[in-house]
Formats: structure tokens, sequence, C-alpha cells
């Protein structure tokens, strides 16, 4: 018997490799970027700070890696945001649904730019409307309207998720969701792939 023989009978041998995908995140700071990634990598999240450049993240789902390029939310920062986009196959955005009106309009703004940037606008959008755990929080609804998603993102791929880090079943859900979106663009990219 040979060991390749063997190995299959006694060994579970290496898992199916999974499909990773590049994906970029955005967010005004306090939106809660750093503190989801955190928890989704089942990291502590005593130390985090507001990201001030960017940092990568390796996060690992049942199906597929995302590799999250997250970007600083500050006012100095995100006008260089665009300066990341090369390469990303998807786009994660996270708003605080309990901020003040201005930071809301902030938010509109930056998911308005990205919604139509030339190196975003064909890929999908998985928007977080966090921090639903707050009292001030606005609904999907008011989020939905005010963002003005439905007339703007007509025939884009989104998903727009409530989620709070006290509710990680659904910050995963949308990230699911999300990879469906991912593989079925993926598929469509690729001729002859099953």
């Amino acid at each position: 018997m040979d060991f390749l023989c063997f190995r299959t009978l006694c060994c579970k041998g290496p898992p199916s490799p999974r499909t990773e995908y590049d994906v970029v995140c955005v967010g005004l700071t306090g939106s809660g970027k750093s503190s989801l990634l955190t928890q989704l990598c089942s990291e502590s999240t005593d130390s985090i700070i507001p990201t001030t450049g960017f940092r990568i993240k390796a996060v690992p789902f049942q199906n597929a890696i995302l590799n999250v390029k997250e970007l600083g939310g500050a006012d100095n920062i995100r006008k260089y945001w665009s300066r990341y986009y090369q390469g990303s196959q998807g786009v994660v955005f996270v708003l605080d649904s309990a901020s003040s009106e201005d930071d809301l309009e902030t938010a509109r703004n930056e998911l308005h730019s990205a919604l139509q940037h030339p190196q975003l606008c064909t890929l999908p959008f998985l928007i977080l409307a966090n921090h639903q755990d707050k009292p001030a929080a606005r609904s999907l609804q008011e989020i939905k309207k005010y963002f003005e998603l439905e007339p703007l993102a007509r025939g884009q791929r989104w998903i727009l998720q409530p989620c709070s880090v006290e509710n990680m079943d659904a910050v995963k859900e949308g990230f699911n969701q999300f990879i469906n979106l991912l593989e079925e663009i993926d598929q469509e990219h690729t001729p002859g792939r099953l």
C-alpha cells in the first residue's frame, strides 16, 4: 500500500482549501470596525484602539477566508481611502446607527462616494448598521431611507445588516450572505467552474 493510499484511509488529510477574498472595510472612527473584526477572529477586544492607517486581518469563515483591509475612519485618513481600493473584491461599510446627525450625514456621504467609486461600484457591499444595542439606534428602515440605498444602489449587490458586538450571530449572518455574493460573482467570472 503506498503512502498516499494509507494516508487517505488512516488520516483526515489536509482540509479542503477555502477560497480567499480580498475586501476593504471602511467607516467613520467609532463605528466599530475594529471591534467587530476582532470579535470575528475570536480575539480579545480589551485593548482596541482606533485604526490610524490601515490593518489587514484574515477573518476565517466556514467556507471562505476574508482578507480584510480595514482603513482608519478619521477625517485626515478618509481622503486617502481610495488609494487602498485596488484589488478589492468586496466592500464592508460599518456605520454607527446610534451616531449624531452630523456623523450620520458624513457616513452617508462616504458611503455614497464608495458606491460610486470606479474601483468599487461593481462590487458587492455589506453595510453593517452597528450599535443596534444602543437606545438611540436607528431602525433598518430609517437607515435604508436616510442613506437612499434603494435608489442609489439599484442594480448593485448589497446587504444591509443590523448588528452589534453583543450579537455576533447577526454579524456572522451578514458576512455569510456577503460571502455568498462574493462566490456568485466569482462563479460568473470563472467559466466552467461549478
